[in-house]
Order: C-alpha cells, then structure tokens, then sequence
C-alpha cells in the first residue's frame, strides 16, 4: 500500500510583519498511478518563486523544483523532472505542485518556500 504524501501547513512572523505561508491540503493520499497536488498560497509575497522540497524523515530535503509565473516551466533539482514533478500558478501567489504517476518512492514531506524581500531571507515553516 502506497504511503501518504504530505504538505506542511507553515506559518511564520517576522520582524517587519507577518508573511504567512499556507499549503493546503495537509495530508495528500493518494494510489500508485495516480496524481497528486498541493497548493501554496504565498500570503503577502507577491513578486517571488514558489520553491518545492521533498524531505523523507530522518533525511536532508531535497530541492524539487523552483517556478514563478514569469517562467515558462519551473527549473529543477538533481534528480527530479518533467512530466513527474510540475508546478502552475493560480494567481500571484498561489502555486501548485503535481506529481504525477506516484509511486511509493514518493512518499515524503513536501513543503514549499520563497524569498520574502521585506526580510531578506527565505520564509517556510
């Protein structure tokens, strides 16, 4: 039986604000050969990439993918691609990851990032 895809819901307070980082749903199940998808809603960051990470527990995570509305298709990390990973954008600040035909060896955390100007750092979690 095929494990479960999770999205983290993050939250985060900074100094000069609160940017607040949402993704939804937070728990993705999902059969070997189906597809699944997590939205991120980037909260008050407007003009910055979605950027993608898998972890499996225990381990380092592993970058996925970066994408931005501007781009024509997102770039990737080492080992991942198209068409089993994809991103698209809803709006300026909603972002989605698919992965598509999963298999067991997707099975992990997934949780997204960007860059937040106002604080000159990466927010997540």
């Amino acid at each position: 039986m095929l494990g479960t895809l999770c999205a983290l819901i993050t939250a985060l307070t900074c100094v000069s604000g609160v940017t607040v980082l949402t993704q939804t749903p937070p728990v993705v199940t999902v059969r070997k050969g189906e597809t699944a998808t997590m939205d991120c809603n980037l909260g008050t960051v407007t003009n910055s990439a979605a950027r993608w990470y898998k972890q499996i527990p225990g381990e380092i995570p592993q970058f996925v993918l970066n994408f931005h509305r501007s781009y024509s298709s997102p770039s990737y990390g080492s080992g991942f691609s198209s068409p089993k990973f994809t991103s698209t954008h809803q709006s300026t600040t909603n972002y989605c990851l698919t992965i598509n035909n999963v298999e067991e060896r997707d099975s992990a955390v997934y949780y997204c990032k960007t860059w937040d100007g106002s604080v000159n750092n990466f927010v997540s979690q």
